[in-house]
């Protein structure tokens, strides 16, 4: 390695440290819900939360002690958790901007021992806004589904306002996010009302390939220039699946069936043909409130694939561009021009797609408030029927976790006022929000949000939020849930690799028997 080499890779392991923060905890104890509400105050460091049982982080640690204090680059959180309460210790030392060399001590008593955790979550929440002088628009929630909760006192007959002052007392959420969530809450329970819970069903088919990985991204993909032998092995074993739910699941109601992926138009048309229909041979349609595909890449997208998924009625499909912003589409990876959006949009609703969704990112890498009103403009010009609306999720999985290493986060803008255009973006189409979710270290501590034209709602959305129906997942990389009558749910995941999911076919195949069988 050459000298310029070494003081690259030198420079960079110095901005990684500095933006770790170590925070120690006296037991292994709500370790998740930890490190989500650290991460949430301190969106620019690599959170590290060690235990008794974090041994190779302990090392880590004790070898960036000796490192770092020299240089005098230094903070960490420590907790000790006892029966009857519990100690945050803030230490604060060196030369880092805005940090002074002191130390902080908050202590509380936790009394009610059924609810030990919940107090622990307040204290530490209370503790670090106290800290840090900043609040959280979701307050110390560190779930997926805060909907969930608002669904759940509706359905026990709150009323609005005493849901609201629920979510403030108990989770310190904002006036705005409690509003959001009761409205979506009302609306998915009216929406859902038209769903079987019990005697029903919704089914997911994964399409693992994509033609590139986005920076962004750390879902399930493969690219499908490198996997297109496997493709046809690929459609087999889900036709296998399909044959295995269709007999096992014949006595309940199919309500929604939804495709996703990486992107379901990878795949060529004979695939899309031989997958579609085998699946309306093996399950009655008759009943299917929605048949969705995700075609999102605009370069995937083709006339004669849209004719395909015409051909066997399905009736909601989106075309995503993220953001309109030519420069950022090519940062990320998405090889569609801003201009190919525009025209596989205009292919879909000319064929006659009258459910056509869009999904944008609020966060991206450079972008600020003008180009989130720009890309809103040219979606508003496009008019589609419903729109999903994200926030940034940082993945330790993906591409853009390096990518933030090297640029820094202050390169991510997303704010109370981005979200503010998007909400009014979605307004001016006469959308109405309908459902909402969140993911951990999203840009802003903010949320996703589903927009959609009434009667455009996506209700498969509503229901892997909710989780108030069973959904039965196919392919790899997936997780079937069912749902019990009394609210319990139980999953059954598949491999993620494409190539042991084919060669373990029989084994996912026993997984869903476990699973779906009494």
């Amino acid at each position: 390695m050459d000298r310029a080499s070494e003081n690259i890779g030198e420079s960079r392991k110095k901005k990684e440290f500095v933006r770790e923060l170590f925070v120690k905890i006296s037991q292994p104890s709500y370790e998740y819900d930890v490190n989500s509400i650290v991460k949430a105050f301190y969106p620019d460091r690599q959170v590290k939360v060690l235990t008794s049982e974090s041994v190779s982080l302990w090392k880590e640690y004790e070898a960036a002690v000796q490192e770092r204090k020299a240089e005098g680059a230094w903070e960490e959180i420590q907790i000790t958790l006892e029966a009857g309460g519990a100690t945050i210790k803030m230490q604060v030392e060196g030369k880092v901007p805005g940090l002074i060399g002191a130390e902080y001590e908050w202590q509380t008593i936790l009394t009610d021992e059924k609810n030990y955790k919940a107090e622990f979550k307040r204290f530490i929440y209370r503790t670090l806004e106290s800290h840090t002088g900043k609040s959280l628009p979701w307050g110390n929630l560190t779930g997926i589904r805060p909907t969930k909760i608002a669904y759940g006192l509706m359905e026990e007959g709150r009323s609005q306002q005493e849901i609201h002052t629920y979510l403030k007392e108990n989770y310190f959420v904002s006036d705005e996010k409690a509003e959001l969530s009761i409205q979506i809450a009302g609306r998915e329970q009216e929406i859902l009302k038209q769903i079987h819970y019990e005697g029903g069903y919704s089914l997911y088919i994964g399409i693992p390939f994509c033609p590139t990985t986005c920076l962004y991204c750390s879902f399930t993909s493969f690219p499908i220039a490198a996997y297109r032998k496997r493709v046809d092995a690929y459609v087999d074993c889900l036709i296998r699946e399909m044959e295995f739910v269709s007999t096992r699941y014949a006595d309940k109601v199919l309500d929604t069936v939804y495709i996703g992926g990486g992107t379901p138009t990878t795949l060529e048309p004979e695939h899309l043909e031989k997958l579609l229909g085998k699946l309306h041979s093996y399950f009655d349609f008759s009943t299917v409130k929605e048949f969705t595909v995700e075609a999102g890449r605009a370069d995937s997208i083709t006339e004669e694939k849209l004719a395909v998924l015409r051909k066997y009625g399905v009736t909601r499909i989106s075309v995503n561009p993220q953001t309109m912003k030519q420069e950022t589409l090519d940062l990320i990876g998405r090889r569609a021009s801003v201009e190919q959006v525009i025209r596989a949009y205009e292919l879909a609703r000319g064929m006659g797609f009258d459910n056509i969704n869009m999904d944008l990112i609020l966060g991206l890498p450079g972008e600020d408030a003008g180009d989130v009103q720009n890309t809103i403009d040219r979606v508003v010009e496009l008019a589609p029927d419903s729109l999903t609306v994200h926030s940034l999720a940082i993945k330790r999985a993906s591409k853009l976790s390096d990518w933030i290493l090297e640029h820094g986060i202050s390169t991510l803008h997303n704010t109370d006022e981005t979200m503010r255009l998007a909400a009014q973006g979605a307004e001016r189409l006469g959308m109405q929000p309908y459902y909402l979710y969140r993911q951990k270290n999203m840009s802003g501590n903010f949320e996703n949000v589903g927009y959609a034209l009434p009667g455009k709602y996506g209700y498969y959305n509503i229901l892997i939020m909710e989780e108030v129906q069973t959904i039965v997942a196919l392919g790899a990389g997936c997780i079937s849930k069912r749902v019990y009558p009394d609210g319990r749910i139980e999953r059954s995941d598949s491999i993620k690799d494409v190539g042991l999911y084919i060669d373990k076919i029989d084994e996912m195949i026993e997984r869903k028997r476990r699973l779906l069988c009494d």
